[in-house]
């Protein structure tokens, strides 16, 4: 939102900071999804100074509650119940205490296969760069990523309503120019936008994305920024995919075996452990990182995500006070 001011102020191109504030917002994106003609589940905001109790009974299960801001999963609880609704309100609330925010969302879970897609809008048109398969169900309680892979494994008329759904999202959210990551789900009802973010994949997930010539997708988005025509870019031939390695439960990060093993494995590109020692470790919901990210390359996506599996199976992390061996 920051950066969408100061391109106003400074007259570059990039999206309006209202565009940028709607997708940032999951009730203001879900208000313009709905009002697009998207299929969107029930929702609705709730303050963090209501009745749980009243809440849970006012509520259709499953759902999930979230946060209204916060990104990476955190803070997103599903509910099947109303003791567990009310036992997901105290925690976001609590997580919440620092951010100053004074909602959080309950909506119908949405069943199906998600998936996420990197892109970039030029005069509101979308550029999809890739389309990823997240071949882990994320069914809750807790929704932490792990695994994306592309090209994905889906028909190509899947891909081409996950493409026009996106599309309608930028649309929706007024979104005109810059990167975009979006993700969503899709069941025999169609596609469900769950986000269309202004920014590109986060942090060193985008190593997983390789363009024609060595380009990474930081330059790409560079030199979209600045108005070179990007309309050629390609990601490199065969397949692609990263695991964020997730943390186990909490605890003091003491180290790592199997490291070399892990990157020994056929297909796979490097591992990197994101993790210090000395560093304290919080898993979902209320943790923001994890312990590292697996990159792999090979002829087809299936074969990447096995090496993906095969390559943290090999992977010991220890954890203290206990020191206990997790996997």
């Amino acid at each position: 939102y920051v950066a969408a001011q100061a391109a106003e102020r400074l007259a570059l191109r990039f999206s309006t900071p209202d565009a940028v504030l709607a997708s940032k917002n999951k009730f203001l994106a879900r208000e313009r999804f709905r009002s697009a003609g998207l299929p969107t589940p029930g929702y609705r905001r709730v303050s963090l100074d209501s009745d749980p109790g009243e809440e849970a009974r006012a509520t259709r299960y499953p759902c999930v509650l979230k946060p209204l801001a916060l990104s990476a999963s955190r803070g997103v609880i599903r509910a099947d119940k109303a003791s567990e609704f009310t036992d997901a309100f105290a925690r976001i609330k609590k997580l919440l205490e620092m951010e100053r925010e004074t909602w959080l969302q309950v909506e119908d879970f949405i069943p199906g296969r998600e998936f996420a897609l990197e892109g970039l809008v030029t005069g509101g048109s979308l550029q999809v760069l890739a389309l990823f398969d997240k071949p882990d169900p994320l069914d809750g309680p807790y929704f932490e990523e792990t695994i994306y892979v592309t090209p994905s494994r889906e028909p190509p008329a899947v891909q081409a309503s996950i493409f026009e759904a996106a599309q309608r999202g930028v649309v929706s959210l007024g979104l005109t120019h810059g990167p975009v990551h979006a993700e969503m789900r899709v069941n025999p009802n169609g596609v469900w936008m769950l986000e269309v973010a202004a920014r590109p994949i986060g942090g060193l997930c985008s190593q997983v994305l390789r363009f024609d010539g060595g380009v990474t997708l930081e330059e790409v988005v560079l030199r979209h920024a600045v108005g070179e025509d990007m309309r050629h870019v390609r990601v490199t031939p065969g397949a692609h995919g990263v695991m964020m390695i997730p943390i186990p439960r909490a605890g003091v990060y003491a180290g790592v075996e199997g490291l070399e093993g892990a990157r020994q494995v056929a297909g796979i590109e490097d591992v990197v452990i994101a993790a210090k020692e000395g560093q304290t470790l919080m898993p979902l919901p209320e943790g923001a990182s994890y312990l590292g990210f697996i990159f792999a390359r090979g002829i087809s996506a299936d074969s990447v995500e096995r090496a993906l599996r095969e390559s943290h199976a090999s992977l010991q992390f220890h954890l203290s006070p206990a020191l206990t061996v997790v996997r």
